[in-house]
C-alpha cells in the first residue's frame, strides 16, 4: 500500500468538492465511529461461523465499510500531522512491552491482568 498516493487520492477528492471545511478533528472522529458502527451492523447477529464465511454480497459490503473507515482515518492523521506508518511501529514496541509473549501468548487477557 502506499499511503502517500493514497492520500493524495483522497486530498483530492474532498479539495474538488470543497469538503475540507467540514474535516475538522472533531467531525473526522464523528463521521469514523458512524462507519465503524455500519461496519458493526454488518456482523452484529452473525454467529462466529457466518462472520467467517461472509457471503460476496455482504463481503463487498464490508469492504466498503472498512474502505469509508481508512479513509476517515487517513483524514484525522493528515489533519493532525500523525505519520499512521510511525504510529503503528511505536504501537507496536509499546504493545510488545505491555504483552509479553510468555504471558500473553494464547490469552485474550488486558495486559493489567496478566
Amino acid at each position: 500500500m502506499n499511503l502517500k498516493n493514497i492520500n493524495k487520492i483522497i486530498e483530492l477528492f474532498s479539495h474538488k468538492r470543497e469538503w475540507e471545511q467540514f474535516h475538522s478533528p472533531k467531525n473526522l472522529v464523528m463521521a469514523l465511529t458512524g462507519e465503524v458502527g455500519e461496519l458493526n451492523e454488518i456482523f452484529q447477529w452473525l454467529t462466529e461461523e457466518q462472520s467467517k464465511n461472509l457471503s460476496a454480497k455482504t463481503k463487498v459490503h464490508a469492504e466498503e465499510e472498512i474502505a469509508d473507515i481508512a479513509i476517515y482515518l487517513l483524514t484525522l492523521c493528515t489533519k493532525l500531522d500523525i505519520n499512521i506508518e510511525e504510529a503503528i511501529l511505536k504501537k507496536i514496541k509499546k504493545n510488545k512491552l505491555k504483552y509479553p509473549v510468555d504471558k500473553a501468548k494464547g490469552k485474550a487477557i488486558k495486559y493489567d491482568s496478566l
